[in-house]
C-alpha cells in the first residue's frame, strides 16, 4: 500500500504519528516553483503533464511530507463541458452561464475527455513518488464550480449572480449542479485509476447560501457526488470553507475525512464527525508568516486539542505565497516530534 501512514489515518486506525500535508504545497512560496514560473505561464504548467508532475514533486523533494497533491487548477475539468476561460490572475469565464440555453448546451464528456493531462500527470508522479508518500487527486464541489461558471470570475461580494440564478430559476440551478456533480465524479474516478490514493473535494465557496437553500439545492448534488465516489471505492476528503452555519451538515456527509478552515475549532468538528471518521486541518495559514516559533506553538496547541487517531494535520486553507520556508520546517518538525515523545 502506498502512503500507508496517510491511508491508515484516513481509516481512523492507530498510527505512530499524524500524517501531514499542506494545501497548495506545490506553488508560489517555493523558489524552485518561482523559477519555473519565470519560464512558463500558469496555464502552460497545468497543461503539460511533465511540468505538472515536476511541480507536484517539488515540495516532496524539499520536505518530508506524507502526501503529494497533483498540481492542477479547480477549473481544469470545466473545459470538457465546452466552456472557455482564462486566468487574470484568477479564472475568468469568457461567457458566464446565465441562461437555460447555455446551461443545457453543456457537453456530457466521456470520462477520458475530462482534463486528460491531469491523470497523465498523476501517472508520472506515481512512478517517481516514494512508496511512503500518498498521492492525492482533487476536484471542486458542484457549488464552488458553479460559482465561477455563473459569476464569471471570483467575487468578494458573495457571487450575487449565482444566488440570483437560484432565486430566479431554482430548477435550472439544480440542473447545473447535477451536471457538475457528474463531471467531478467522473474526473475523480479517473484520477484514482491513474494512481491517486485518495481525493479531496474542495467546497471553497460552501458558505454562500442559507442553510435552508443549501439543504434543498446543494446537499443532494454533493451527496450524489460523494456516494458515487464511495461506490467506486474512492477514499474521500471533503474540504468545507467559511461555512460555520453548515458544519454539522457537512460533518454528516459520506466522506472518510472532513477538512475545515481555520475559523472552526477542530476538536469540536471531531466531535461532530464521530470517532470512526477522520478530520483534517486546520492551522491558520497566516501563522506561518509569524515565524517558526509561532508556528511551533500553534501546532503544539492543535496536537494537544485534537486526538491523534484519525487526524491529518494541514492548514485551514492554502499556504500563502510569502510563507517562510523555515516556518514550514518548524511545522513538520513539531508534528514529527509527537512520535518521538511517545
Amino acid at each position: 500500500m502506498s502512503g500507508r501512514l496517510f491511508v491508515e489515518a484516513l481509516a481512523c486506525r492507530e498510527t505512530p504519528r499524524r500524517p501531514l500535508w499542506i494545501m497548495r504545497q506545490a506553488g508560489r512560496y517555493l523558489p524552485e516553483y518561482r523559477e519555473l514560473r519565470a519560464r512558463y505561464s500558469f496555464e502552460q504548467l497545468c497543461a503539460s503533464p511533465e511540468l505538472a508532475a515536476e511541480v507536484t514533486l517539488q515540495p516532496i523533494r524539499r520536505f518530508p511530507l506524507d502526501a503529494a497533491i497533483i498540481f492542477a487548477d479547480l477549473m481544469s475539468p470545466l473545459a470538457a463541458l465546452g466552456v472557455s476561460f482564462h486566468f487574470d490572475p484568477g479564472p475568468v469565464m469568457e461567457r458566464p452561464l446565465r441562461t437555460a440555453d447555455q446551461i443545457d448546451a453543456l457537453r456530457e464528456p466521456a470520462p477520458g475527455e475530462i482534463a486528460p493531462e491531469v491523470p497523465a500527470a498523476l501517472r508520472l508522479v506515481r512512478a517517481e513518488l516514494p512508496d511512503e508518500v500518498a498521492l492525492l487527486g482533487f476536484a471542486g464541489a458542484p457549488l464552488s464550480l458553479a460559482a465561477y461558471l455563473v459569476e464569471g470570475r471570483g467575487s468578494r461580494g458573495g457571487f450575487p449572480a449565482l444566488r440570483a440564478l437560484l432565486a430566479r430559476e431554482p430548477e435550472l440551478f439544480d440542473r447545473l449542479l447535477a451536471r457538475l456533480a457528474r463531471l467531478s465524479a467522473d474526473y475523480l474516478i479517473e484520477q484514482v485509476r491513474a494512481g491517486a490514493d485518495a481525493v479531496q473535494v474542495f467546497d471553497t465557496w460552501a458558505g454562500l447560501l442559507s442553510r435552508r437553500d443549501w439543504r434543498r439545492h446543494v446537499r443532494p448534488h454533493l451527496v450524489a457526488l460523494l456516494e458515487r465516489l464511495g461506490e467506486a471505492g474512492v477514499r474521500r476528503i471533503l474540504f468545507v470553507n467559511d461555512a460555520p452555519h453548515l458544519i454539522g451538515d457537512y460533518a454528516a456527509l459520506p466522506a472518510e475525512a472532513i477538512a475545515c478552515d481555520w475559523r472552526l475549532d477542530l476538536a469540536e468538528v471531531r466531535t461532530l464527525v464521530g470517532p470512526d471518521r477522520a478530520v483534517q486541518g486546520n492551522l491558520d495559514p497566516a501563522i506561518l508568516g509569524a515565524g517558526p516559533e509561532a508556528k511551533r506553538r500553534a501546532a503544539r496547541e492543535l496536537l494537544a486539542a485534537v486526538p491523534r487517531r484519525g487526524h491529518v494535520v494541514n492548514l485551514g486553507h492554502g499556504i500563502l505565497p510569502d510563507a517562510p520556508i523555515e516556518s514550514v520546517h518548524a511545522l513538520i518538525e513539531t508534528v514529527h516530534r509527537e512520535a518521538d515523545a511517545r
